[in-house]
């Protein structure tokens, strides 16, 4: 058995710990037991931290529907709805809606996903997002009146601490105050950073994955700065960067009743209120900052996925392979495209140093050799690149972290199929075919409807 297997076990019992057994430990310490109102408000806290838990578990994260393009591509493009997507799903074989990211541990695509939580083993995406943010508020909640308690009946103990040890708990009861105010207390801070964050999530429509997004496009800014406004692709195309606001942040109210899926405040807290729908969770409004038919993310050259070469010797329309029987034909395009399936590209770092490595090959020598500030500045850049990129061999571009040290993997998304598969043309033919023509038939059928 994996040890992700024991997360949501390990989290039922957690809660059972801090919930019953602390209410008999509450009733047989001083300065007196739990009164008959806090002992209710206690146990209906449990209840709901329990229901909303099992629903953050066992509430499906979401399936893009496989039709979802087709019907997309009825309605018009406006600034008040999503612009229509272009990106290519390779695992999925499919396209993806705006938002939509494929979870490595769900292996598909998933609407809205913010990331995927070890401690549900489930995706936190448009569909479970209401119901884990009731679980934060409400454990918080708990935990922060347990914590009262405790606090109160320590802050006794204290006072009495000159007393005969026989006047005061016994000490398995001392065991177990001091075990349960530890448990409590980490769980507590921990869950209070993570309710913070995601109230300012919801407050501003931002999911965790377009966090670091956000934080990646301003390091591209920077960079390019430096380079005119440009950077390259790893096919050597030169990209123009320039500032793309977030486009789903359509003010604070309106954003809590997208991500909540309801603008009723008491349904917002309802523990058993309706789960957002799939076909909600395909297209969102937008602010209008941007110009119409913008997408999100914006441009990065780095994720773009380099192009095999082709060499210039062979003749157009060539079979190169023709000598080769069926299998051996099938079995040599299988390795090709695992080769190019993924071709990272190096740090931007690491280009940036042989860059000015190379420029300073036409200067003298003494102003190769680096003193003072130049010494303790290019150690600076080594440390950077560490906490950046990690020691780790093999890993390319996509390896960069932002400043709290998260890398895509880091949410559970698929890191190859998320940073090198966002491209406009990575598309198949095919498929745009299909696409044009449903969209055609559809359009036709409702002009004779």
């Amino acid at each position: 058995m994996e040890l992700s297997q024991l997360a949501v076990p390990s989290v039922y019992v957690l809660i059972f710990f801090l919930g019953y057994p602390s209410q008999w430990l509450l009733q047989h310490l001083e300065p007196a037991p739990l009164t008959m109102n806090e002992l209710i408000f206690s146990n209906i806290i449990l209840i709901l931290i329990f229901v909303t838990y099992t629903q953050s578990v066992f509430v499906d994260p979401g399936t893009i529907p496989a039709d979802w393009a087709e019907t997309q591509d009825l309605h018009t493009n406006s600034k008040e709805t999503t612009p229509k997507t272009r990106k290519w799903c390779r695992k999925c074989s499919a396209p993806k809606p705006p938002r939509a990211h494929h979870c490595k541990a769900c292996k598909r695509c998933i609407p809205k996903m913010d990331h995927h939580c070890p401690w549900t083993s489930n995706c936190v995406s448009h569909t479970t997002f209401p119901h884990f943010l009731r679980f934060l508020l409400y454990t918080s909640i708990g935990l922060g009146t347990l914590q009262k308690f405790l606090f109160t009946r320590l802050s006794h103990l204290w006072s009495t601490r000159d007393l005969p040890a026989y006047l005061g708990p016994s000490p398995f009861k001392l065991f177990h105050l001091f075990a349960t105010l530890l448990a409590n207390s980490i769980t507590l801070f921990a869950l209070g950073i993570l309710l913070i964050r995601n109230i300012w999530c919801l407050a501003v429509n931002t999911t965790t994955i377009e966090g670091w997004e956000i934080e990646r496009h301003r390091t591209l800014l920077r960079r390019a700065r430096h380079f005119g406004g440009y950077l390259e692709t790893p096919d050597g195309v030169a990209v123009r960067i320039k500032r793309q606001e977030f486009p789903y942040d359509i003010g604070i109210f309106a954003n809590i009743a997208a991500g909540m899926g309801t603008a009723n405040p008491i349904q917002m807290l309802n523990p058993f209120a309706r789960t957002p729908s799939i076909q909600s969770g395909l297209s969102f409004p937008t602010n209008g900052f941007e110009d119409e038919g913008t997408t999100w993310p914006p441009p990065d050259p780095d994720r773009s996925y380099k192009r095999p070469e082709v060499s210039r010797n062979v003749g157009a329309f060539t079979y190169q392979n023709s000598e080769l029987s069926r299998e051996d034909t099938v079995a040599a395009f299988r390795r090709r495209q695992e080769d190019d399936e993924v071709r990272r590209r190096r740090p931007f770092v690491d280009r940036l140093e042989e860059s000015v490595r190379s420029e300073k090959e036409g200067q003298d020598d003494d102003e190769g050799y680096e003193y003072g500030d130049e010494a303790s500045d290019a150690e600076e850049d080594v440390q950077d690149k560490k906490k950046r990129y990690g020691d780790g061999e093999g890993e390319g571009e996509e390896g960069w972290r932002n400043s709290e040290g998260e890398r895509l993997k880091d949410f559970g998304v698929d890191e190859d199929v998320e940073f090198y598969d966002e491209q406009d043309d990575d598309i198949p033919l095919a498929e745009l075919i299909a696409r044009r023509r449903a969209a055609s038939n559809a359009a036709s059928a409702l002009a004779y409807a």
